[in-house]
């Protein structure tokens, strides 16, 4: 008989080995993710399945957000399920079904809507997650071969390689192991990234310094004379690498561009280190023009929609915090 679980903690073992055997598994769907969460004020982590007897058949593992301010948390609330649903090849439709629903149960009183930012190919399940309660968004993601240094080379754009050697000739180095400082400089730089263009709330510093403490960042550090100029923030697992974080002063140096030359080298990394797709999480909408996605785009990667499933909890608490991202964003 299924049931449900409120906390995969207890069921390590099960975890682990759907994490090992299941086609949707990502780094966000781990025990070591979740435990990350877990750890930080800004998030309220959770993580939930379905069992079959001592089988676990699908699970989740995810974080509401939380603000220090009582008012912008109460208007802001969202459950963040990075990667999709991890789920078994033995789940029937009824047990996702179920699963879904118990979901949205459980996590419809601590946020205003839930959000499932797949990157996995999910369109055997859509129907199931319709009935559930979950809209399907369309949403592109790029997704590079690093299976080989080859692959990775003959798929750059005359541009980035031109950028690239144009950086190293003028002496940006990078790094790999950043120091706290040096940390510090790169969050600012994003800082600033999402204050003057994105207009969405970033993760605090202290995310960064602890993902880094904690093992599971893999930095990509751009420095010019001297000076943090950009980089990137990657986690990894299941022989994929994730970039989740990227920014750089690119035109504030003749030669020198940051962003192109970290993800170059995450790139060359990753073929040098057993990860054989480099995913860039996230190209936009297909109806909204995205000037990242065509950054993105010039590293040869292959544009795929896996889109989101979104379940709103609160219409109207929803509608009142899509205005305000508008405001914030035309401000």
């Amino acid at each position: 008989m299924i049931r449900f679980v409120e906390n995969l903690s207890e069921y390590f073992t099960s975890w682990e080995n759907l994490s090992c055997n299941s086609p949707y598994a990502s780094f966000f769907q781990s025990r070591q993710c979740h435990d990350f969460y877990s750890s930080l004020q800004c998030f309220e982590s959770f993580s939930y399945g379905v069992m079959d007897g001592d089988e676990l058949l699908a699970a989740v593992t995810g974080y509401v957000t939380v603000d220090k301010n009582p008012i912008v948390q109460f208007f802001s609330r969202r459950a963040i399920i990075q990667g999709g649903v991890l789920i078994s090849g033995a789940a029937s439709p009824a047990a996702v079904s179920f699963f879904l629903k118990e979901t949205i149960r459980q996590l419809g009183t601590k946020a205003i809507y839930i959000e499932i930012r797949n990157y996995f190919d999910y369109s055997p399940y859509k129907h199931i997650f319709k009935q559930a309660g979950f809209e399907y968004e369309r949403h592109y993601d790029i997704k590079n071969d690093t299976s080989s240094l080859c692959a990775i080379e003959s798929s750059l754009s005359d541009n980035i390689k031109r950028c690239v050697k144009s950086s190293i000739n003028n002496g940006v180095r990078m790094i790999y192991k950043p120091t706290a400082r040096q940390i510090r400089d790169f969050y600012a730089i994003l800082q600033n990234l999402y204050r003057s263009k994105i207009k969405r709330p970033l993760f605090p510093l202290d995310f960064f310094l602890m993902a880094t403490g904690s093992g599971i960042a893999h930095w990509f550090m751009t420095e010019y004379k001297g000076e943090i100029v950009g980089g990137m923030f990657c986690v990894g697992s299941n022989n994929r690498l994730y970039e989740w974080f990227v920014c750089g002063l690119d035109g504030k140096y003749k030669g020198v561009h940051p962003s192109k030359l970290a993800t170059y080298s995450a790139l060359r990394y990753c073929a040098e280190n057993g990860f054989s797709v480099f995913d860039m999480m996230g190209a936009g909408k297909p109806d909204e023009g995205y000037g990242v996605r065509d950054f993105k785009a010039r590293f040869g990667g292959k544009l795929v929609e896996e889109g989101r499933f979104v379940h709103i909890a609160h219409p109207l608490l929803y509608k009142i915090g899509k205005w305000g991202v508008k405001l914030l964003k035309i401000i």
